[in-house]
């Protein structure tokens, strides 16, 4: 699945489940939420974010966007990243990435 946001636009939030490898969405009671996102080919992040969980119990997250970070147009390999109370970290997708494609405006 692609997520797809017209430049500078900060509307719709990226809105996910997070799934372990079974299928079973985790726990996030305790836990801080972060999203990275890096233009497909380069090293740098372009975001490095604070997220917000939406259902801890659920594994539901969700990342606003600033018109900053929708700026440049082109194809990005997003992942939340899950810091647990015991400071344990685990990222997701577990196995590739969140695909964004933030294309070009007309104004």
């Amino acid at each position: 699945m692609t997520f797809k946001i017209k430049q500078n636009d900060t509307s719709p939030i990226l809105a996910a489940t997070l799934k372990d490898a079974d299928g079973t969405a985790v726990n996030l009671n305790g836990a801080s939420i972060r999203f990275h996102m890096r233009k497909v080919g380069k090293a740098t992040a372009a975001v490095d974010a604070a997220a917000t969980i939406t259902g801890a119990l659920t594994g539901q997250v969700q990342y606003a966007w600033s018109a900053s970070d929708t700026a440049t147009i082109g194809t990005y390999h997003g992942e939340f990243e899950v810091t647990y109370s015991d400071s344990s970290i685990e990222t997701f997708p577990n196995s590739g990435f969140i695909a964004v494609e933030i294309t070009d405006d007309l104004a």
